[in-house]
């Protein structure tokens, strides 16, 4: 079920082993349709995950903690830390959220003491919601062995359009968590990938699925059209 919490109860449910799906309102009536999803994200997952509604005018503390002003937000939290944040959500966002809130959820022991998940596969889902620094050394594990699609940034602190297009890249990396991992190559830093792919020039973004390089562009890209190509790279299949 959805809890209406306050204060006490959100810090609770915080504290707890589950992921939460949070709704903060400040004073807003959720429609009906996100309602709904909430009380079917409650109702699939209840083993999963908790799903909470906070009204932040009758609890500051939380109104303060995550910065809810006057409109709606939703929260994905797990392990202490925000790890998807949307304002003024849709019920697809909820549908989306508890999706990889469900992933993160502690496993079940099976009888011979085991867990049913690995945890390395719950680790890359906790990272994936914002760029990874990766290095000469890790790009091999990071990259080309990721389990999900990659898009690489190769930049440097000195170049005025990768200052441009990271913001950009932040917000997406919320945005296709679980979907995609964004990847941030430092080419001064790193100077064995950025030479071993011939980068140029900067930034230079390349994908990458199941390790194969599927695509490469040069220059910053504006938020749509970055998007599209994200969605591109989730729905490409990779003959056998």
């Amino acid at each position: 079920m959805v809890i209406q919490a306050n204060d006490e109860q959100l810090e609770k449910a915080l504290q707890g082993d589950k992921p939460v799906l949070i709704w903060f309102s400040a004073g807003q009536t959720a429609g009906i349709d996100l309602r709904k999803a909430l009380e079917k994200a409650a109702a699939d997952f209840q083993r999963e995950l908790a799903v909470v509604m906070v009204d932040t005018n009758a609890c500051p503390m939380a109104k303060t903690r995550f910065d809810v002003e006057k409109h709606p937000v939703l929260v994905g939290w797990h392990n202490g830390e925000s790890i998807k944040r949307r304002a003024r959500p849709w019920a697809s966002d909820v549908v989306g959220f508890a999706d990889v809130l469900k992933t993160l959820a502690p496993a079940p022991a099976n009888p011979n003491g085991n867990v049913s998940k690995t945890e390395e596969s719950k680790k890359e889902l906790k990272v994936i919601n914002k760029p990874v620094h990766v290095t000469d050394a890790t790009f091999e594990q990071e990259v080309l062995q990721s389990e999900l699609p990659v898009l690489v940034d190769f930049w440097a602190a000195w170049c005025g359009p990768c200052r441009m297009v990271a913001p950009i890249l932040d917000k997406l990396a919320g945005e296709f968590a679980g979907k995609v991992k964004i990847a941030k190559v430092d080419v001064d830093a790193n100077p064995g990938v950025s030479g071993a792919f011939q980068i140029m020039s900067i930034p230079t973004l390349m994908f990458v699925k199941q390790g194969k390089i599927v695509g490469q562009a040069a220059g910053a890209a504006p938020e749509a059209a970055l998007r599209d190509a994200l969605n591109q790279l989730v729905n490409l299949q990779i003959p056998a």
